[in-house]
């Protein structure tokens, strides 16, 4: 695997300091154990903050690099309506069904509905990134949008054990069928 981005070394990193932070279960209570424990919360947060500010950085070049008027939501969600439907505002436990296209900001597309089938999922019910399922919520049927999918909001540390790598940052073209 060749690696793109110091968000695996960081990740890395934490890994590490997390299991080192293990001592098999004894606990001896010693003040050398509590001072090492504080020291690798701070890395573990110090890490964890500089992840979240690149990512940022990196959504806020994309943004610009796109040129177009995205809305952005307090959670980091940010959308772009490119064709305004003519149907009636999505609602929460409504049925929908979407055409999509889902890549990194690197441009590598990882599902689309015309290699995968179109996808459909009720609102506000789970099943889906939850960052999809707020986007959706601003939008109207026959809407087409693009929508930049923070890593906390799509598949997280993890990634979806197939295509989306840890800590991505997703970018979905859809269309509200």
């Amino acid at each position: 695997m060749k690696i793109k981005s110091p968000h695996y070394i960081v990740l890395f990193f934490l890994i590490s300091l997390m299991l080192s932070a293990c001592n098999g279960g004894e606990d001896n209570g010693s003040a050398t154990q509590i001072v090492d424990y504080q020291q690798q919360k701070e890395s573990v947060e110090k890490a964890n903050r500089y992840l979240v500010a690149k990512e940022s950085e990196d959504i806020n070049d994309y943004i610009e690099r796109r040129g177009l008027n995205f809305e952005r939501t307090g959670t980091g969600l940010a959308y772009c309506i490119l064709n305004h439907g003519r149907g009636l505002q999505i609602k929460r436990n409504e049925m929908i069904s979407i055409e999509y296209e889902v890549r990194l900001l690197t441009g590598d597309v990882l599902y689309s509905s015309k290699q995968d089938g179109i996808r459909t999922f009720t609102v506000s019910k789970g099943g889906v990134e939850s960052g999809l399922e707020e986007a959706v919520s601003f939008m109207r049927h026959g809407d087409v949008a693009e929508i930049v999918i923070p890593s906390h909001l799509a598949h997280g540390l993890i990634g979806d054990g197939n295509k989306v790598p840890p800590r991505a940052t997703l970018i979905y073209k859809i269309k509200i069928l």
